[in-house]
This record gives C-alpha cells, structure tokens and sequence, in this order.
C-alpha cells in the first residue's frame, strides 16, 4: 500500500496500458480519477477499482481541449488534492511518410503531446498552489529514442514527450514536483497492438528480438509507473525508463 489515500489522474486509463496502470494505483491504496475519451468503458474501469475498496471517479475527456483538462483537474479534486499524474493518453498509427495527411499528423501531436502538456500544466498549477509537490509520470515510448519505420507522427510525439518530460523535471523541481517518463517497448493489449502483436507469428517474430525474449505486459509498464510514483523515487526527477525487455541494447 505504498500510495494509501492519494489521489491520482490516469488519462487514458478505460483499456490497454492504462487500465493496467489504475488497477494497479488501486492495489497500492491510490483513489484514482479515471480520464478517458471514452466515458462507458472509463465506468467499467472506476467500478472495478470501488470493488476492492478504493475511490474512483470516472471522467469524459479529449485531453487535446484545454477546456475539457480544466474540467478535468477541477473534478478530480472531488476526491482530494492531486498527488499523482499519469499521462497515458496516446494514440498510434502506422502510415508511410508519404501518405499521412496533415490531420492526422496534427490528431497525434496533439492528443499525445499536447496532451501531455495541458494536462501536466493545470496538474502542476494545483500542486504548486497546495505547496504539496507530487508526481507527474508520462508515457513516451522506444519509438521516441528509436524510431521505428512508418510511424514519424507517432515517433516525433514520443521523442517530444521525452524532451517534455526533462524540461518539466527542470522547472517543477523547486515545488518538489518529481516529473518523469516510461518508456514502453512493444507490450501486449498497449497501442499498435492490433497491427502486429495480435498476429501470434509477427507478435513471435517481435519477441525473438527482444533479449527477455516476450513482449511486454501493461502490468509490466505500470509496475514502473508505480515506483516512480512512489516514495521510493523522491530523488528521481528527469528520467526516462525504458520498459522493453532490453530491445534497445540491440
């Protein structure tokens, strides 16, 4: 129960990594506000995290609005001051560089940079005013340290989230305000997974060049979002944590 009674903001947090990470939150005591574009399944999520005795609170948001992330960080201050948040909020698409539209190009920067912004900014707005510090943790990716091919929009936003990450750790330090970022390889039920990992033969041929030899879990990822989270990371501010089995050491 390292984060009894706190309270924390998963965006993204109704599938995938991020649903992960707030069963997770729940597990260590966290009150957790569940922020999803998706409002039916951010419900399911706060209903499984009330059953083991925490409180939840389930939020409708587009993380990409500034309006709406204002909502937001006000309701979520329904179940106390904000001591943790988790920008998981992203999205993924894989396109040749020579067909993607610029609309797409600006859906991605926006929802998983911008994103990762408004949020950490109106957070960050709360905490210095309580004098509480906090912790801010954002999700990039490998593919924000190696690109991989087809996915320059995507790599771009998590390269941006990296650089964001370290910035925000810079300036948030004198509020005691520890600001870091995980950085996911290839994990199962996480972004892209339908385009690759779903196939059990190109998911085998992913893992084969992965050291650990599997993929990922989002247990695996939010078992890192837990720790940097906690009191156990107090001196840790600035940091990205590759999450990847050690694909990156190829």
């Amino acid at each position: 129960m390292r984060l009894l009674d706190k309270t924390a903001i998963v965006t993204g947090g109704a599938e995938g990594i991020g649903k992960g990470i707030v069963l997770r939150l729940a597990e260590e005591g966290a009150n957790i506000v569940i922020a999803d574009i998706n409002a039916a399944a951010a419900g399911a999520v706060a209903e499984k995290v009330e059953l083991t005795g925490r409180r939840a609170l389930a939020v409708a948001v587009d993380v990409s609005q500034k309006d709406q992330v204002e909502n937001l960080v006000e309701r979520a201050q329904d179940l106390g001051r904000i001591d943790i948040l988790v920008n998981n909020a992203g999205i993924e698409r894989i396109t040749p560089l020579s067909e993607i539209e610029e609309d797409d190009w600006h859906r991605i920067l926006d929802v998983n940079l911008m994103g990762t912004f408004l949020c950490s900014q109106t957070v960050a707005k709360t905490m210095i005013k309580d004098q509480s510090g906090g912790k801010i943790v954002n999700l990039g990716s490998v593919a924000g340290v190696r690109p991989p091919l087809q996915e320059p929009h995507y790599a771009a936003s998590k390269g941006g989230v990296h650089t964001l990450t370290q910035q925000l750790a810079l300036e948030l330090a004198p509020h005691q305000i520890n600001v870091n970022a995980v950085a996911p390889g290839p994990v199962q039920n996480g972004l892209g997974s339908r385009q690759c990992l779903a196939d059990p033969i190109r998911a085998e041929q992913i893992a084969q060049r992965i050291p650990l030899g599997r993929v990922g879990t989002p247990l695996d990822v939010a078992n890192a979002v837990i720790f940097l989270a906690s009191a156990e990371a107090d001196y840790i501010t600035g940091v990205v944590l590759p999450v990847e089995g050690g694909r990156l050491l190829l």
